[in-house]
């Protein structure tokens, strides 16, 4: 087990994995709005910093609207057919649909296909599978690696261009946007979180394991965490670590082996960032509704409350 590098610092990390600054004045298209009993549901485009068109659904919020937001980051579960989709609650699991409930609770939600996911897919869009959607995702980082680029870069620059789209909106307060994913978008949510201080709040379902772990007990890793050279130098307790002093969530599941160490994790990064949360559950890897009811619970509280607000602020 390590003892986590405090030396580490965000700007180190985000040198590390050559992102880019985080992008202003992003151009939105609305293409498409569905008005719900509570909220409107828009289908929009943004642009990353590269250039790609971020394919996305917004929830905004028609009878209570609270000036909080959060970016739900979708599963991976092996379904690249599916992503804004299934936190949207449109496809796939409906306790992965964070998205409704939250716009009810008057957050605004942006959920954003990822590079490979839904409608980013060179082979096909909408939430039907296509031939070669793994080998695009494979594809997606190995050129990236013989490039000397990562995955993760891509992910994380695309994850900014997400936060700007909604410090940007009219009715949010930009000291109120938080992230939320689990399993694959709880992976997003670890590393974005350490490098974006723009996140003000943050919960990882599913993502907390070290790399330590995962090599000795065979466990995958997934395509954007392989990041050359990160064992020895970078591990999950100092993601945690690195949110301090925002509010934060670790949920987990007893049998999880993408959570098998997630109790560790997290007491090694308290000792920089008390305030960190954990909630493990019994069982494993899959969302229950126990933790859909907590991570839904946690995060209008953290996005609502004004005291945790006032403390990310230190």
């Amino acid at each position: 087990m390590t003892d986590g590098n405090a030396e580490f610092s965000a700007d180190d990390l985000r040198k590390w994995l050559r992102l880019g600054p985080s992008p202003a004045d992003v151009q939105v298209t609305v293409d498409d709005v569905v008005v719900e009993e509570k909220f409107e549901r828009r289908r929009i485009d943004y642009t990353a910093a590269d250039g790609d068109r971020i394919h996305a659904f917004l929830l905004v919020p028609t009878t209570r609207h609270s000036g909080a937001a959060v970016m739900i980051h979708h599963q991976h579960n092996g379904e690249r057919h599916l992503g804004k989709s299934e936190v949207c609650g449109l496809a796939g699991d409906p306790l992965q649909a964070f998205g409704p409930v939250l716009a009810e609770r008057g957050f605004v939600v942006l959920a954003p296909d990822s590079i490979c996911f839904e409608d980013r897919r060179a082979n096909g869009k909408g939430v039907e599978p296509h031939p070669g959607d793994w080998d695009q995702h494979y594809n997606e980082m190995a050129y990236r690696l013989v490039r000397g680029d990562t995955l993760m870069r891509k992910v994380l620059d695309d994850a900014a261009a997400g936060i700007s789209v909604l410090a940007e909106l009219t009715g949010v307060d930009p000291d109120r946007i938080g992230v939320l994913g689990h399993s694959y978008g709880g992976n997003t949510v670890l590393f974005q979180t350490a490098v974006d201080d723009r996140v003000r709040f943050a919960c990882s379902s599913g993502a907390v394991c070290s790399y330590e772990k995962r090599i000795e007990r065979g466990t995958g890793i997934e395509m954007a965490e392989v990041i050359p050279g990160v064992v020895g130098r970078l591990e999950v307790d100092d993601l945690l670590r690195l949110a301090a002093p925002r509010p934060m969530l670790v949920v987990s599941g007893t049998d999880d082996p993408y959570s098998y160490d997630a109790a560790d994790m997290v007491r090694l990064a308290r000792r920089s960032h008390p305030a960190l949360e954990h909630a493990q559950f019994d069982g494993g890897h899959a969302v229950t509704s126990e933790r859909f009811d907590r991570i839904v619970e946690w995060v209008a509280h953290a996005g609502l409350d004004e005291t945790r607000i006032l403390q990310a602020h230190r």
